[in-house]
């Protein structure tokens, strides 16, 4: 049996198979005619691409895997050299520059006004 909420009742009740899978009246409906094209070649279909697969590039997998599962005394987070530093340390002085100036701010914030 099939079941559908009913908004009169706010409650699930027993319907049709079309009630239920279409809720408050909306019918898939089969456009009149097919849509234009946006470009100007049209796409491959599935079944015209065939089994072979097309890359945008060579796959860096296995060289990140060398890399990373490497056993050397350097963190994860820092094995790729000088661009992970300075993404490491840029992070770390922003975290302690905004630390402080929440800091900051509490205090001048539990600071009475003078008037």
């Amino acid at each position: 049996m099939y079941y559908k909420f009913s908004g009169f009742t706010q409650k699930l009740t027993g319907s049709p198979p079309t009630a239920a899978y279409s809720p408050q009246g909306l019918k898939p409906g089969v456009p009149a005619e097919s849509p234009t094209m946006i470009f100007a070649t049209p796409t491959k279909v599935v079944s015209e691409a065939g089994s072979t697969v097309e890359y945008l590039g060579a796959s860096k997998v296995h060289e990140f895997q060398r890399l990373f599962q490497s056993q050397e005394s350097v963190p994860i987070h820092l094995k790729r050299g000088l661009p992970d530093r300075l993404l490491y340390r840029t992070t770390m002085a922003l975290t302690v520059g905004g630390a402080l100036y929440c800091l900051v701010a509490l205090y001048m914030a539990s600071q009475p006004s003078n008037k």
